[in-house]
């Protein structure tokens, strides 16, 4: 399975993300894909497999991942304070790829009856429906 990690900014969630599976699933390949250099950076020294930056680098990783796995704003245009471009936030949703995202309430996006649960909580419960994923597939 190559599972896709998409993340911006600094790449914070990202890094959580990464090490939480390569901690619990480490036979799965862990492709980083950043908005940005930092976030990129992050991702590849949490033990991504690979990685690549930028609206380009999103769309492929998208074509070829089984799994896609981020905050929720990766698939609102303009979110993550303009780091989503309109293309990344498409091949996302376009992916043929299960999506596995964080309810995160960041950047004027907000979801309704989602509590303020901790990233290390949220990141333990998408590593949780990875499994689930894996395991239907096998």
């Amino acid at each position: 399975m190559n599972i896709l990690v998409i993340d911006g900014q600094g790449g914070g969630v990202g890094r959580q993300l990464v090490e939480g599976i390569k901690k619990a699933l480490p036979d799965q390949t862990v492709i980083a894909a950043g908005t940005n250099a930092l976030a990129t950076q992050a991702m590849l020294k949490a033990g991504a497999d690979h990685g690549a930056t930028g609206e380009n680098a999103v769309a492929v990783g998208c074509r070829r991942a089984d799994i896609i796995v981020g905050p929720i704003g990766i698939v609102i245009a303009d979110s993550l304070w303009g780091e989503i471009t309109p293309g990344m936030a498409m091949a996302v949703g376009q992916s043929r790829a299960a999506r596995v995202l964080l309810p995160m309430n960041l950047c004027d996006n907000y979801i309704a009856g989602v509590g303020r649960l901790p990233a290390s909580a949220l990141v333990e419960d998408c590593i949780f429906r990875i499994r689930e994923i894996i395991a239907g597939r096998k």
